[in-house]
């Protein structure tokens, strides 16, 4: 049978990565972005649902689009962020770039995969389904210049524990995917400081990352290669997140 997912944030970057890696492995994707059309898309198993995750109408209209191709929904990747608009001193954050980062990053990815693992139970056979959330270094990094974006990212990581602890008794594994420095639109307004940083030494690994470097380790969670792995962060930082003296 062939398996739907649906990927959130999948009209650029990691999201449109991982709707790539996936269609070429036979899965069929249905991706939400807010952008008008995907450029670059996968020309076959796509379709493209241009929407708002933080929005409930948006979000019902992406899983009934998914449920009208077999019935089910097999896979879900969380990918849809936003960063501060501005990059903002902690002691001045505004709640409204609070609100609107909280909103997108963890309120939206919450509510969809609470709806996307009710449908997810209904499923018959023995495997009803895989979710994978993405967060990010900034789960467990203090960046006080955008503090909203590290609080989303943290609570991602409890989303993701408390689906993981919630759905094992369906076999539903949760886990999440940490990406480090990755090269896509949210990073390139800073390139030249993590160029610099790179280049001195702050990635045991001296490269950017890449949307097809954290796609793979996302394929590697929901195909099934890790079937007693739930509640699991990934790191795909070049090792970040390796304490060094």
């Amino acid at each position: 049978m062939n398996k739907t997912a649906i990927i959130s944030g999948a009209s650029a970057g990691i999201g449109l990565a991982t709707a790539k890696l996936f269609t070429e492995n036979g899965i069929t994707v249905v991706g939400m972005g807010t952008r008008e059309k995907a450029e670059n898309a996968p020309k076959e198993n796509f379709i493209y649902v241009q929407g708002d995750v933080s929005d409930s109408e948006d979000r019902k209209r992406l899983i009934d689009t998914a449920l009208s191709i077999n019935g089910r929904i097999d896979i879900l990747v969380n990918v849809a962020g936003v960063a501060p608009k501005v990059r903002t001193d902690l002691l001045g954050m505004t709640e409204e770039s609070y609100d609107r980062v909280m909103n997108i990053n963890t309120k939206a990815m919450l509510f969809l995969t609470q709806a996307v693992a009710n449908e997810m139970i209904k499923n018959k056979g023995d495997e009803k389904g895989a979710i994978v959330n993405i967060s990010s270094l900034s789960a467990y990094t203090s960046s006080v210049s955008r503090g909203e974006y590290c609080i989303s990212k943290a609570g991602v990581s409890m989303i993701t524990k408390l689906f993981a602890d919630r759905l094992s008794e369906f076999g539903i594994p949760v886990n999440e995917v940490r990406p480090g420095i990755i090269a896509t639109d949210m990073t390139s307004k800073v390139k030249e400081k993590y160029d610099t940083l790179i280049e001195n030494g702050l990635l045991p690994i001296k490269r950017w990352g890449t949307p097809e470097d954290v796609a793979k380790a996302v394929f590697s969670l929901i195909n099934g290669a890790l079937p007693y792995v739930t509640g699991q962060s990934i790191d795909v930082d070049g090792g970040f997140h390796i304490r060094r003296l």
